[in-house]
């Protein structure tokens, strides 16, 4: 074989290998069911129609909407709250905690938690614990990593501080959506024991999102479900 067919070969085994690195990685980083420490919960398994509503970034203006059709609808919800959005608005952050729901940790900035240092994963959730403390929140704070991203050092500081986390098993907002009938069908549709809803009504583009809210849960609530805040699902899983 000569050299150029030899090296050809050799180039050609390090180019595969290294897309199939690049592969598993993109997929580990991705997984909403997997990480390589820690406890990673997605749904809760279990036979009681229950179902956690979660939404992701902010709390911004619009948090009051969702808090008010929440309220007039007797559920309570968990809100995946931003450090530094939460510190532009302590206002929706303490309205959020008064009328009783659960404020989860989303991050300070909502900056992608892959190749990234201690020293800044610790930041990242420590400063936005502190934001929401500063609501008057004082139940338990799960943690959502941005856009479910995570690889070790995230995982590692959850552990370790014996933290869990939470992703979901029901996104029904995630493509351009524009009919909150949409939403809200894709969301009965896809929902069944134990699921975990991501939904993103904070922005002015959500409004779709918001207005899908009152269906869903009405849909849901005829359907035999209660509505249960992370924590509380959590808290239905069997014994580890």
């Amino acid at each position: 074989m000569s050299r150029l067919r030899r090296g050809l070969i050799t180039a050609t085994v390090l180019l595969v290998s290294l897309a199939l690195v690049l592969l598993g990685t993109n997929t580990l980083m991705n997984s909403r069911t997997f990480q390589l420490t820690g406890e990673i919960v997605h749904r809760v398994d279990t036979d009681d129609r229950v179902v956690a509503l979660t939404f992701d970034d902010g709390p911004t203006e619009h948090a009051e909407e969702v808090v008010r059709t929440l309220d007039g609808l007797g559920v309570r919800a968990t809100f995946y709250v931003t450090g530094r959005e939460l510190e532009e608005n302590p206002r929706m952050g303490a309205l959020i905690a008064e009328a009783g729901h659960e404020l989860g940790n989303h991050t300070y900035s909502h900056q992608r938690m892959v190749f990234r240092s201690a020293d800044f994963t610790t930041s990242e959730i420590e400063r936005t614990d502190a934001a929401i403390r500063e609501t008057g929140y004082s139940g338990e704070i799960t943690f959502r990593p941005p856009n479910g991203k995570k690889l070790y050092i995230l995982p590692s500081y959850l552990a370790e501080h014996d933290r869990t986390t939470v992703t979901w098993d029901v996104e029904p907002d995630s493509a351009e959506v524009s009919d909150a009938g949409t939403i809200a069908e894709a969301t009965v549709r896809q929902v069944r024991p134990g699921s975990i809803v991501l939904l993103h009504p904070m922005y002015d583009a959500r409004t779709p999102t918001r207005d899908a809210l009152s269906s869903i849960v009405e849909s849901l609530t005829a359907d035999g479900y209660r509505f249960v805040t992370v924590s509380e699902l959590l808290a239905l899983r069997p014994s580890r």
